[in-house]
């Protein structure tokens, strides 16, 4: 969901030097895991704040896009969010965060989901508001 600077400054950065790349707040705060979908999801929530700023019409969409990827693979939301992030070239790997085993285990499983080229090209066409 930060992908402007990253795309812009980091990536390029770090394709040039041969370097790998952790990606900090993999899940926007968890985001991506497709749990905040209403300003009421958001109430209460000690990253809240932090996630109002993609609860909008471009933000949902690509919580959509994840979503019907997830359920075409038969696999979790944050599953796919960092399988995306995953099959960038320079990043190593997503920094991610769990509150619950279920949730432990469906980050676990990102690194086994190979996504195919055209469900990364679709996930990156439809955040391209945040490019």
């Amino acid at each position: 969901m930060a992908r402007r600077h990253y795309e812009r400054n980091v990536a390029p950065l770090a394709e040039a030097e041969g370097l790998g790349v952790l990606a900090y707040f993999g899940l926007a705060s968890g985001f991506l895991t497709g749990k905040y979908r209403t300003p009421a999801d958001l109430e209460g929530r000690p990253r809240g704040q932090a996630v109002a700023k993609y609860l909008n019409e471009d933000g949902l969409r690509v919580i959509g896009a994840l979503e019907e990827i997830a359920a075409e693979r038969e696999t979790a939301i944050a599953t796919v969010a960092l399988a995306w992030l995953l099959a960038k070239p320079t990043v190593t790997a997503p920094l991610a965060s769990a509150t619950s085993v279920e949730q432990l285990a469906e980050l676990m499983a990102a690194p086994r989901l190979e996504l195919t080229a055209d469900e990364v090209a679709r996930l990156d066409d439809v955040s391209t508001p945040f490019a």
